[in-house]
C-alpha cells in the first residue's frame, strides 16, 4: 500500500513534447486484469485518415446535395476493407499518402483474383503505369473512376487519389451517387455493391460500418449546453487516442514519459492520461486545470463520495481513490458525460473511450468547476 500511494498522487505524471496521433477502437467486451472494457485494436484507424473521413462528410454535400445519410463509419468501413486504412504508410499533414498504394495489375493473369482486361485510359498519371490499369489510394479507384469523381478536397489544386482527403471525398461522392438515402440500409448495400460487385464484400464492408458506428455512438447532450458541452465534445473527439503515461496537455495529445506504476512507458506514445485528458478538454472552456488528478480533486466545487454517483452532473470530473475520503490517495479522474458514463483514459494499453463509472475502483466524489 505504500508504494501506491506513493504513484497516487502522480497518476498523470508532468508531460513533455506535444503532438497528436489519433486511433479510434472498438469496444469488444474483452477486458483486460482490471475488468475495464478495452477498445478492441483491430479497427484502429491512423488520426489522419479519420479526419479525412470526417472532412469528406462535411464536403460531400456541396457535390452530391441530394445525397442522405453519410457518415464516417461508411467510408471507414470501405478503406477498412481497401486498404486498412492506408496501413503501413505514411501520411503527411497535407494528406498525402507515400508510398503510394497500387493494386495489381488488372491484365487477366489472374494475380490477385483478377480476371477482366482493363486497358490503360491515365497514361499512368494515377497508376504508375501505361501498360494497363490498377486501383489506386486507400479507396482504390480504378483511373477511370477517380476521372469522374475526383475532387480536390484539400484545396492544393489537386484532385489525387493518393490523398487522403481528395480520394475519402470521392469515396462519398461515390457512394452518394444519384442521391442515396444511406441512412436505408437497402441503400448503403447498393452503393457498397456498386463500389464491388460482391456479396462477400458488402457484407465484409457494412460489419466493419456497423462496428465503426456502435465505437462512435454519442452521448445524449441535448440537455447539455455552454462550456460544459465545449468540455465534453472536447473529450469525446479524442475517442481512441491511445493511453500514454504523462501524456497530454492544454494542446492536446502529446507524448507521455517513463514509467507508470506498473512499468510502461509513454515516452514513445502520443496520447493522454487520465488527466492529461482533463487538462484539454477543459483548456477548450478556458479553464486551467492541476496536472495531477488529486490536485485537480481540489478546484471548484467538491462533490463527497458519501453523496453517491447520482449526484454528478454532465462536465463534472470524477475521482478515484486508493483510500476514498482521503484525496491525497486519488489516483485517477475522468470527465462525466452523464447517464452514468464517463470519458475515461484508464489505463496503458488502453484508448480514450467511455467507460460506465463503475469502471474504475475506489470511487471518491467528483468536482463541479461549471
Amino acid at each position: 500500500m505504500v508504494t501506491l500511494l506513493l504513484f497516487a498522487a502522480v497518476c498523470c505524471a508532468a508531460p513533455v513534447g506535444n503532438a497528436i496521433s489519433a486511433y479510434v477502437a472498438l469496444t469488444t467486451g474483452a477486458t483486460d486484469d482490471g475488468g475495464i472494457a478495452e477498445g478492441g485494436s483491430a479497427a484502429d484507424i491512423p488520426a489522419r485518415m479519420l479526419t479525412a473521413y470526417k472532412k469528406a462528410v462535411r464536403q460531400v454535400g456541396k457535390h452530391v446535395p441530394t445525397c442522405r445519410g453519410m457518415r464516417w463509419p461508411v467510408l471507414a468501413g470501405i478503406a477498412k476493407v481497401e486498404s486498412n486504412h492506408a496501413a503501413g504508410r505514411n501520411i503527411a499533414d497535407s494528406g498525402d499518402i507515400r508510398p503510394k498504394i497500387y493494386g495489381v495489375l488488372l491484365n487477366g493473369s489472374g494475380a490477385g483474383g483478377n480476371t477482366t482486361v482493363f486497358p490503360d485510359t491515365d497514361g499512368g498519371t494515377w497508376d504508375g503505369t501505361a501498360s494497363g490499369e490498377r486501383a489506386v489510394g486507400p479507396f482504390q479507384f480504378l483511373p477511370s473512376t477517380w476521372e469522374s469523381i475526383g475532387e480536390d478536397a484539400n484545396r492544393d489544386k489537386s484532385a489525387d487519389p493518393h490523398n487522403a482527403d481528395d480520394a475519402a471525398l470521392g469515396a462519398a461522392i461515390y457512394l452518394c451517387a444519384g442521391g442515396r438515402d444511406l441512412t436505408q440500409r437497402s441503400q448503403l448495400e447498393a452503393a457498397i455493391f456498386q463500389y464491388n460487385h460482391s456479396t462477400e464484400y458488402v457484407s465484409n464492408v457494412l460489419g466493419w460500418i456497423d462496428q465503426y458506428t456502435a465505437a462512435a455512438k454519442d452521448p445524449d447532450l441535448t440537455n447539455v449546453s455552454g462550456k460544459v458541452r465545449t468540455v465534453i465534445e472536447a473529450a469525446l473527439a479524442e475517442r481512441g487516442v491511445p493511453y500514454s503515461w504523462g501524456g497530454g496537455n492544454a494542446n492536446g495529445a502529446s507524448y507521455g514519459i517513463c514509467c507508470s506504476p506498473s512499468g510502461k512507458s509513454g515516452a514513445n506514445i502520443k496520447g493522454f492520461d487520465c488527466s492529461g485528458l482533463t487538462v484539454y478538454a477543459y483548456a477548450q472552456a478556458g479553464i486551467r486545470l492541476p496536472r495531477t488528478a488529486a490536485a485537480q480533486a481540489g478546484v471548484g466545487q467538491r462533490i463527497p463520495a458519501s453523496l453517491g454517483k447520482g449526484a454528478l452532473k454532465p462536465g463534472d470530473l470524477v475521482f478515484y481513490a486508493y483510500a476514498p475520503g482521503r484525496d491525497s490517495t486519488i489516483y485517477h479522474v475522468g470527465i462525466y458525460v452523464g447517464s452514468g458514463q464517463m470519458v475515461n483514459a484508464a489505463r496503458p494499453g488502453t484508448v480514450v473511450r467511455l467507460d460506465p463509472v463503475s469502471a474504475m475502483s475506489g470511487f471518491a466524489g467528483g468536482a463541479r468547476l461549471l
